[in-house]
């Protein structure tokens, strides 16, 4: 048996090919299905199953796209109802791959109709599991993104008790040498503090993992319900496309339309006022000249997850870039969270009708008081550390729908943690609030402030 582990560093991604004499498993394939080609054809083996551990709302899944490529069967529990061709796998299901077995655990509590796989060698000794969101090295998944999405929607409480007997009734009675393989590391949005280890063991997680600790189930669920982080826009619609399996990825990031740079007041005369432009270029470029109604949500680690948190599913945008080359980038990142339809043209440009001033921080350390101070972290960002105890607070991913709880009778200063998302928010709030003074964007000058 073969375990290969696929990352997506950019959404704390992991997915798997499982391989024993020439036949391939993959658990939780990612939107491009080419690596996994690619992997296949290296070790001249076959791709016979994708299962998916559940229908996942932080990227776009590709096994429908893999089933139709392949030939393979897609297998995913009956609690799913999936729109698709598939094989159910629950609880007493076996897959034979090769010399080796793959038996399904249903673990609900991320969401109903979650499973884990354990593998299981040619000696039938239970050798690894693969967790999906149930399991995470460090954390457990989150309860709360499923009461509005899927075949089955279940209250947050209740899904949070479901992950304390899943935890402890099916993952932790495993052999402690058995390998723990997650759908997401650190940076995921999926729970609250995944560690940046890959793999771990079960007997590692029972020492080390707060959510295998000795708790009571009243005591788990308070401890799991506290504190999760928001939930971006774009994962009830990510459910949604998985239930019902997306379209070829390459044909649907071929479909989007690409002009020519816009270089003239004429040129961005032609573009609908009424539809946001997503501007990507690094902020100063941006500050020196942007199209009116541009956000500036720069070309970064995290750029498809404040997409999806900024912008709403269906909702139509213009993307800006740089360079060919990073909007073509660009393009195949927006897709794996299924917003690449939503382009209504892509083009690169540096010209802007349009400027933001830089801001001299002094002023704001000499009088706080003339400004009014946004600050737009997390709300977990905030709890820990007041940098303005008189800032207003709205974070990033509800700005757009609440920008006009900002007074304008003063200068409006913007600030996150490090200067990445206030780029944007100072730009979201320069587009919906025409009639304010002046707008600044703090930048990395409140690392100044904090204390």
């Amino acid at each position: 048996m073969e375990i290969k582990q696929f990352e997506d560093k950019n959404l704390a991604h992991f997915s798997y090919a499982i391989m024993s004499n020439g036949e391939m498993a993959l658990v939780d394939p990612a939107r491009d299905p080419q690596p996994y080609y690619d992997f296949a054809k290296q070790n001249n083996a076959k791709i016979i199953a994708v299962i998916e551990t559940h229908p996942h709302a932080d990227f776009v899944s590709s096994h429908l796209e893999i089933k139709n490529t392949t030939g393979a069967t897609i297998y995913v529990s009956k609690l799913l109802s999936a729109d698709y061709p598939h094989q159910t796998f629950d609880e007493g299901d076996a897959i034979v791959l090769g010399t080796i077995t793959l038996k399904s655990l249903n673990t609900p509590g991320h969401s109903q109709d979650s499973i884990s796989i354990v593998a299981i060698d040619e000696a039938g000794k239970e050798k690894a599991v693969f967790t999906g969101d149930t399991l995470f090295i460090g954390d457990c998944g989150r309860p709360d993104l499923r009461e509005q999405a899927g075949a089955i929607t279940a209250e947050r409480a209740e899904l949070a008790k479901n992950m304390y007997h899943s935890l402890r009734d099916k993952l932790m009675t495993l052999p402690n040498d058995v390998l723990v393989y997650p759908a997401h590391g650190a940076g995921s949005l999926c729970g609250k503090g995944l560690s940046d280890q890959k793999t771990s063991t079960i007997g590692a997680e029972k020492i080390n993992n707060w959510s295998l600790q000795n708790r009571t189930e009243a005591e788990f669920v308070k401890e799991l319900l506290a504190d999760q982080p928001f939930i971006p826009k774009y994962f009830t619609f990510n459910v949604g496309i998985n239930k019902s399996g997306a379209e070829p990825y390459s044909k649907s990031i071929g479909n989007v339309q690409k002009r020519e740079p816009v270089t003239c007041v004429g040129c961005a005369n032609s573009l609908n006022p009424d539809i946001t432009i997503i501007d990507t270029r690094p902020q100063e470029k941006f500050k020196k000249g942007h199209l009116k109604n541009a956000i500036n949500l720069m070309n970064d680690t995290k750029f498809e997850t404040w997409l999806g948190s900024i912008v709403n599913p269906n909702e139509k945008f213009y993307l800006v870039a740089e360079s060919e080359t990073v909007l073509d980038e660009l393009i195949k990142r927006i897709a794996k969270i299924g917003y690449e339809k939503q382009i209504e043209l892509a083009f690169t440009s540096d010209f802007g009708n349009s400027e933001m001033e830089n801001f001299d921080s002094e002023q704001l350390r000499t009088d706080e008081k003339a400004f009014t101070i946004v600050d737009i972290r997390n709300q977990s960002e905030k709890n820990a550390n007041t940098t303005f105890a008189d800032s207003i607070h709205i974070p990033l991913h509800e700005l757009r729908e609440r920008v006009h709880e900002i007074p304008v009778d003063k200068p409006i200063v913007v600030h996150c943690a490090g200067g990445y998302r206030s780029a944007a928010g100072s730009s979201i709030i320069k587009y919906k609030l025409k009639q304010a003074p002046k707008i600044f964007d703090l930048s990395e000058a409140v690392k100044s402030f904090q204390k």
